[in-house]
């Protein structure tokens, strides 16, 4: 066996968001993918007063996504502002960053100063593109603040028909990575439902820029709401974060014939989650109506395990068009009457498109090739 490379700091929320199976495989992707590279990876997270209302199902929760796949020594949680650590003792920490490589700080949510300030290389990984680079440059937030250098899943960002501003950084591009032997290719279900999982509206509310208003999920999702009622021989499930109040919208899915499961009931772990993408027949995928209407060139990684799972994803378009091959195995529509196309284009041919799904993984979001590209971009050997 090699000796390890060195060490790579992730920093990003789980503890906070228990139950969240995507977003543990969204970090897990991170740490799973730079370890088959060889390197030692220690994730790092805070917890703080206020951010879940049962603390220690929160650590549990963090300890039980780390500890399968074998992080249960390669974690640390800071709580209360640095008052108490679990997992990696906090010496360890500020030694180990200040030998490590890098930290890719997940939406600069690391934030600690003492831990930051000793670290050579601070990552800013965008995951999120557009609210983040709007908010600066209208002068209401820098999220970026203490970062040598940034990164994002928005492909487009730097292009001009893409509305995100690039504030002055130099912005890296980097696909969603999938570890693929976590992602097998699933055999075909034709039978199955058309489906997705996510929040209806997400944490942040519309944004005015440039006379242009950005919103979320809920604001691009409700164009395409007659669907299910043009396409009556398939089935449409989301899993959808719905709050309560919300119930004009629940009730108008259902009646378009939308069927409505919560993510803590499908997709509670990672376990969960994976089962529930590759039970489905393919992805309808709607994303925030921030990534549309910037043209931000964002696939989600949920949209990434459904084709590496060999479903195919019929995506709103978000200018993925000269990113990725579309037509075979990822289709995108703008309107619905696409929409409807690409569903019974994807019934009609279904086991091509399944092989064509896993194809676009296995050439552009295979962990191996995406985080060897992108260390390289980051000049690190």
């Amino acid at each position: 066996m090699m000796p390890p490379r060195g060490t790579i700091l992730i920093g990003g929320a789980l503890a906070q968001v228990a139950g969240n199976g995507g977003l543990a495989w969204f970090h897990l992707q991170l740490l799973l993918g730079f370890r088959r590279l060889g390197w030692n990876v220690l994730f790092l997270d805070r917890l703080e007063p206020g951010m879940c209302d049962d603390q220690a199902r929160c650590v549990q929760w963090l300890r039980s996504v780390m500890q399968p796949f074998g992080f249960g020594e390669s974690y640390s949680l800071t709580c209360e502002g640095g008052a108490r650590t679990l997992g990696v003792p906090r010496e360890q920490v500020l030694r180990i960053a200040g030998e490590a490589a890098l930290l890719i700080n997940v939406m600069g949510y690391v934030n600690e100063e003492a831990i930051l300030s000793p670290v050579r290389r601070r990552v800013f990984l965008d995951i999120d593109p557009g609210f983040g680079q709007m908010w600066r440059d209208l002068g209401l937030h820098d999220p970026f603040v203490g970062h040598d250098q940034f990164v994002t899943l928005g492909m487009n960002i730097g292009r001009r028909d893409c509305a995100i501003p690039t504030c002055g950084l130099k912005w890296l591009t980097m696909p969603q990575p999938v570890v693929l032997e976590q992602w097998p290719a699933a055999p075909p279900n034709p039978n199955g439902a058309f489906t997705s999982i996510g929040a209806w509206r997400g944490s942040n509310g519309p944004l005015e820029y440039k006379g242009q208003t950005y919103g979320q999920r809920v604001h691009e999702f409700r164009r395409f709401v007659d669907l299910p009622r043009s396409c009556p021989e398939t089935k449409f499930e989301m899993a959808f974060d719905i709050h309560p109040g919300d119930e004009r919208d629940i009730q108008l899915l259902r009646q378009r014939g939308w069927s409505l499961v919560q993510p803590r009931d499908v997709a509670s772990t990672p376990n969960a989650y994976r089962d529930f993408v590759r039970s489905s027949a393919a992805e309808f995928m709607v994303p925030k109506h921030m990534y549309v209407a910037s043209r931000s060139g964002l696939l989600s990684d949920r949209s990434a395990y459904y084709l590496a799972s060999g479903r195919p994803v019929l995506a709103r378009d978000t200018g993925i068009g000269d990113r990725y091959p579309v037509g075979e195995g990822l289709l995108t529509f703008t309107n619905l009457d696409e929409a409807v196309a690409g569903v019974e284009a994807i019934r009609r041919d279904y086991a091509p498109h399944c092989c064509a799904a896993r194809a676009i993984a296995e050439q552009y979001l295979d962990s191996d090739k995406v985080l060897t590209r992108l260390l390289t971009q980051l000049e690190v050997t």
